[in-house]
C-alpha cells in the first residue's frame, strides 16, 4: 500500500521545482526503469507483486494495478514506478565534446522531440547534448517516458549555449541545420563537431547562429515540388546523424 505522503511526493515531482526541491525524478515501465536501474540505485520502487515477483528485486513499496494507475502520469500504467535522484549538475566538459560528436539544442521546447532526441542520441552514440536554458526540461515525466531509457545513457548540460559556443573559439566545426543551407548529402562532415537544432517554430535563433561554421540543408525531394514548409526536429534530428555516422 502506497502512502498519502508519497503519493504526495510522486505527484509533485510533476513539476520542475519541486524536482529541484526533492532532488529527484520519476521513471516508469519496466523498459525505462531497468535501464536506469542499470546504473544507479533507485530511491524508492513502487510496483506491483507481479513485477517484484518477476524481477527479484527486494520489495519496496508494493501496490495493486489501481493503486498504480492512482499515482501514474501514464494513460496505460506498466507495473512499475521508480523515484531516482537527478543527476549532479556539472560543467560541460569541452575537452571531450573536442574529440566526439555533441548535439546541442536551442531551446527545443516539445517533451515528446526532446525525449525522442535523447533516444536518437543514444542510438547514434552521441554520449552529451548541451541544451540552452529554454530547452524543455529533461527531467519530466513526460521527457524521461520518450527517451524509453536512453536518459540513463545520454548527459544532459544546460547552458546558455550562445556563450558556451563563444568560448569553444572555434575549436571544433559548429554545423546548423537551416532552409538555406548547403545539401546535407554532398556537404564535407567531420567526424567530431558540434550539431545544432533549433526550436520546433523558430529555428535556430541569431545569438546561436553566428557561431555556426557550416550551415546545412535535408533537401526536399524533388526539389521543385511544393512540400511542406519544414521538418519536425525530431525527425530532422534523427536524419542528420544518420548521414554523419553513415561518413564516418
Amino acid at each position: 500500500m502506497i502512502s498519502k505522503n508519497l503519493i504526495k511526493l510522486i505527484k509533485s515531482l510533476e513539476l520542475k521545482k519541486y524536482r529541484k526541491r526533492e532532488k529527484l525524478f520519476v521513471a516508469e515501465g519496466p523498459k525505462v526503469v531497468g535501464d536506469i536501474m542499470a546504473l544507479t540505485a533507485p530511491q524508492r520502487i513502487i510496483a506491483t507483486s507481479g513485477w517484484y515477483q518477476a524481477t527479484h528485486v527486494a520489495e519496496d513499496v508494493v501496490v495493486t494495478e489501481e493503486e498504480l494507475r492512482k499515482v501514474s502520469f501514464l494513460q496505460h500504467p506498466q507495473e512499475v514506478m521508480a523515484l531516482f535522484e537527478l543527476p549532479e549538475s556539472e560543467g560541460v566538459p569541452s575537452e571531450q565534446l573536442r574529440d566526439n560528436l555533441t548535439l546541442a539544442l536551442d531551446d527545443v521546447q516539445d517533451p515528446g522531440n526532446l525525449g525522442t532526441i535523447i533516444r536518437l542520441a543514444d542510438w547514434f552514440g552521441i554520449e552529451h547534448i548541451v541544451c540552452n536554458l529554454g530547452t524543455a526540461d529533461a527531467y519530466s515525466p513526460k521527457v524521461v517516458q520518450a527517451t524509453m531509457g536512453s536518459i540513463a545513457r545520454v548527459k544532459l548540460h544546460y547552458t546558455d549555449l550562445a556563450e558556451y559556443l563563444e568560448g569553444l573559439q572555434d575549436a571544433v566545426p559548429v554545423y546548423g541545420t537551416f532552409l538555406d543551407g548547403n545539401n546535407l548529402y554532398t556537404e564535407e562532415l567531420s567526424a567530431t563537431g558540434i550539431i545544432i537544432m533549433g526550436n520546433e517554430g523558430n529555428g535556430i535563433s541569431d545569438s546561436v547562429e553566428r557561431h555556426v561554421t557550416k550551415r546545412l540543408l535535408i533537401p526536399s525531394y524533388p526539389a521543385e515540388r511544393p512540400t511542406a514548409e519544414s521538418l519536425n526536429v525530431a525527425i530532422a534530428t534523427a536524419i542528420t546523424c544518420a548521414e554523419f555516422r553513415r561518413r564516418k
